[in-house]
């Protein structure tokens, strides 16, 4: 009965939107990227597609979402949203953590992403345009990938930092104890398998195109860039999403080495009690900040 209920209750959300959007104009983009995708479709084998496609698409979002942060440092009227103002960015840093990505992409990333193409074949997952999902399914499913992929790398992350083990993996990734963007993915070849099979686990249960993918893809490196960013810069549309940790929540983190485990949302580090010291920290700060305007 209670499953009946909650399809109900899915059944009639799907209507709703799907009425809202009736009203919508006119996606202006809609067309171009028609043309877009079918020409890819009628020009590229679904191997390529799925493998240099895939490729191309985390390359590029990854380093374009990290151009903003990278610009912040130049910009002096930014720095007073810098939550680590006593740690500036340095040239040797970024180019360190620039080779490790490098390396990371293309020798640990780049093989699995060559599996993706037996994947959308193995659960014959559509390619064509007319197949594609609308909008809001879109987004409801890169949600329903973000929280699957939130518990398990809440888990798996705090596992990481225990004592016996977490100075031959993670150890790599809090060498910078204050993060900037381009970092999201500096780690341990080990962390990066362990902590990237979270992403696929909601591929698995979700994907019903070869589009979610590359969505997924965009929102994942979207939320990991900003929380790394190091910024807490007004007006982030990302802190419209319920339960969004957000850059001081991970930024406290990098600083402490330890609390704040999740990678996009709150609810697990509450459930748990592992945010007790962020919030104790953010109750001074607010006490300070009050003293101050004083």
């Amino acid at each position: 009965m209670a499953m009946n209920d909650s399809v109900n209750i899915l059944n009639s959300a799907y209507l709703a939107v799907e009425y809202i959007d009736s009203f919508l104009p006119d996606n202006p983009l809609q067309q171009p990227f028609k043309n877009a995708w079918n020409y890819m479709l009628d020009n590229y084998t679904k191997f390529q597609i799925a493998t240099w496609g895939s490729l191309i698409v985390h390359e590029v979002s990854y380093f374009l979402l990290c151009v903003p942060g990278f610009i912040f440092q130049f910009i002096p009227y930014m720095q007073k949203y810098k939550i680590q103002q006593d740690k500036p960015e340095t040239w040797e840093k970024q180019w360190k953590c620039f080779k490790t990505l490098l390396f990371n992409h293309f020798f640990i990333q780049l093989p699995l992403i060559c599996g993706t193409y037996y994947f959308t074949e193995y659960f014959n997952i559509p390619y064509e345009w007319e197949e594609m999902p609308r909008w809001y399914v879109l987004v409801a499913q890169c949600f329903g990938c973000a929280v699957i992929e939130d518990a398990w790398h809440y888990f798996l992350h705090r596992l990481l930092h225990h004592k016996r083990i977490y100075k031959y993996i993670h150890k790599v990734h809090h060498e910078f104890v204050s993060p900037f963007g381009m970092q999201a993915e500096y780690a341990h070849p080990l962390e990066t398998l362990i902590l990237g099979t979270g992403f696929f686990i909601g591929i698995v249960v979700f994907c019903n195109h070869v589009v979610l993918l590359w969505a997924w893809v965009i929102c994942r490196l979207m939320e990991t860039i900003d929380v790394h960013s190091g910024y807490d810069v007004p007006l982030n549309p990302l802190h419209l999403v319920p339960f969004y940790a957000g850059a001081r929540f991970h930024d406290f983190h990098h600083m402490n080495f330890i609390g704040n485990y999740a990678s996009t949302f709150t609810w697990w580090d509450r459930l748990f009690g592992t945010d007790s010291q962020f919030i104790a920290y953010q109750e001074k700060e607010k006490k300070k900040q009050f003293i101050t305007k004083k």
